[in-house]
């Protein structure tokens, strides 16, 4: 069975019509494999958005609280994903956190993954659904719903990746590669065709925007390459490796 694991970011999925090109991408896939497993930011600004409702309430919201208003975000977003697949023809199927069985600590707003249980992924691969996963979220030992922190649905991707056993993730977000400055502010950025783990985790801890620090070490941990691009570019994108 071929199998491929793919990750789009808020960008990606801020509106329907973007929503519309994340599926035709994840429909590709799926003309190239058998299997596709699909993980999902928040759209657009979503958890910005709960985040200041949040501390309209409270100056220091509740954590375990906030935990359950921020995860809302990526449940919308794989929800309305597997909706729109199955109106276009393709079975899928939504599943939060704990639904997909990914488990952390309980250090709520920054939650650490320790397991990641596959048996429902497989149950709903070999009957030939596309699986949507809420990236992000998790829950604790005593069923408390918990977020990785912000950015953390990369991190999603990657542990997911792991556990099903895969070489390569596919990271989708609004710009077609790495650059060695923000593309959006300097346009003498320069694109990166490969980077080191070490490399891409330099520029995490230093503030880039592109990955997820901790998803970096679960790649460089299991041998995962990380193929960044956008869904709309036709150039190949930049490796993490």
């Amino acid at each position: 069975m071929k199998l491929v694991v793919i990750k789009f970011g808020g960008t990606s999925l801020a509106d329907n019509d973007k929503l519309k090109i994340a599926a035709k991408k994840t429909i590709s896939f799926l003309e190239k494999n058998d299997r596709v497993v699909v993980i999902v930011s928040a759209q657009g600004k979503t958890t910005d958005e709960l985040l200041k409702q949040a501390k309209e309430l409270s100056v220091e919201p509740n954590k375990r609280e906030l935990d359950m208003l921020l995860s809302t975000g990526e449940q919308i977003s794989c929800s309305k994903f597997a909706i729109l697949l199955n109106e276009m023809g393709y079975s899928a199927v939504s599943l939060t956190g704990w639904q997909t069985g990914i488990f952390t600590d309980s250090n709520y707003t920054q939650a650490k993954i320790e397991n990641v249980y596959t048996n429902t992924i497989w149950k709903l691969l070999e009957t030939n659904k596309i699986v949507i996963i809420a990236g992000y979220q998790g829950v604790d030992e005593n069923q408390n719903i918990t977020t990785l922190g912000r950015d953390g649905s990369d991190t999603t991707a990657l542990a997911i990746a792991a556990a099903l056993e895969q070489k390569e993730c596919y990271i989708y977000t609004d710009t077609n590669g790495i650059y060695d400055k923000d593309p959006h502010k300097y346009k003498c950025a320069k694109k990166l065709n490969e980077i080191s783990y070490d490399e891409m985790e330099k520029l995490a801890q230093n503030g880039a925007k592109v990955l997820h620090d901790r998803c970096i070490k679960i790649a460089r941990k299991y041998g995962i390459k990380i193929i960044v691009n956008s869904p709309i570019s036709k150039e190949n994108g930049s490796i993490v490796k």
